[in-house]
């Protein structure tokens, strides 16, 4: 097995794809000879050319309208967004048509599309670029969403992704895009709802999504030096969630902290807590659950502003210590 970065994992997946499916076509802005707005896409159009890697005017409406629409005739199509914020441009498509097409027609009709999108903060890219919004994606009926935190993770989700009939949103955080994995040349599926156990332990649950993961198993090393064992959950995918295996955790080690980067108020870490406190891991629960989130403001552009905004591991660490009355 060979260690390849996260974009090259994601651009990999797609490629694989498109050789095997004509009907997979990737649609959106500087995709083609610019390779995209991180490079994600880069080298596909000398391949598969420009039918099937179809540059588009800067307009996130038009471009989810064609993918819904194509989708809709047969086609497969992966829509990039250049940046997650942009989403809210795309919503309409996205919320009343993508996500209840397959609903309103009884199942005769379906969306098989994924819209890939780069998210989060941490490369200065200010409060238009930086949002974390999948609770607004996660909230609706008909949309599936993911987020992975690995290279290897990335490759598995996106096949899922590219093969289910359903409307997908994937984010692709932008900080994670160099980090590298072991990723298997062959292709491989990796079921969407289904959580991974990054880290065992004993003594306390970090769920913790995209690139808190990261920052979540930085703070577990540093919190074992002190005797602490955590279990570090990775849900993987928002939509369906895997309750089944954040809740065996929490039973076992009867205490979680909740981390993600979106806003805390209304972000899904609440959805997650909330499934927690109504789950039978309530009865094993030895102190209140704790969230982490980022701080109700625009992300700022300032390096020092934007890292205070949103949570680091000496955050993580803290929480988890409250959490463990060692605070």
């Amino acid at each position: 097995m060979r260690e390849i970065t996260y974009s090259e994992a994601v651009r990999e997946a797609m490629e694989q794809e498109m050789r095997k499916n004509d009907d997979v076509f990737i649609l959106g802005e500087d995709i083609g000879v610019y390779g995209g707005a991180f490079g994600v896409t880069r080298g596909m159009i000398e391949e598969f050319g420009p039918e099937r890697v179809r540059n588009t005017p800067i307009s996130e409406s038009g471009i989810s309208g064609a993918a819904v629409g194509s989708a809709l005739t047969g086609m497969r199509p992966i829509l990039e967004l250049q940046f997650s914020d942009f989403i809210t441009i795309a919503m309409d498509q996205m919320v009343n048509q993508a996500a209840k097409m397959r609903y309103m027609y009884g199942g005769k009709a379906t969306v098989p599309m994924v819209l890939r999108t780069p998210s989060g903060s941490g490369t200065g890219a200010a409060a238009q670029h930086s949002q974390s919004l999948e609770a607004w994606v996660a909230h609706v009926p008909g949309l599936k969403v993911v987020q992975p935190s690995t290279a290897y993770d990335a490759k598995g989700l996106l096949k899922a992704a590219m093969d289910d009939d359903n409307p997908v949103v994937f984010y692709e955080h932008k900080v994670l895009y160099k980090t590298k994995s072991d990723v298997p040349e062959d292709q491989y599926s990796i079921p969407l709802g289904k959580a991974d156990v990054k880290r065992e332990g004993t003594d306390v649950t970090i769920v913790a999504t995209a690139v808190m993961v990261h920052r979540a198993l930085e703070a577990a090393e540093e919190l074992e030096k002190e005797g602490i064992s955590v279990e570090v959950v990775d849900p993987r995918t928002i939509v369906p969630l895997d309750e089944e295996t954040i809740v065996q955790s929490v039973s076992k080690t009867g205490r979680v902290v909740v981390v993600h980067e979106a806003v805390k108020r209304g972000g899904v870490g609440g959805e997650i807590a909330s499934m927690i406190a109504e789950s039978d891991a309530f009865d094993y629960l030895d102190a209140p659950i704790q969230r982490l989130g980022a701080l109700p403001v625009p992300v700022p552009y300032n390096p020092d502003l934007e890292k205070a905004s949103v949570p680091q591991v000496p955050d993580i660490v803290q929480s988890v210590k409250k959490t463990l009355n060692k605070a």
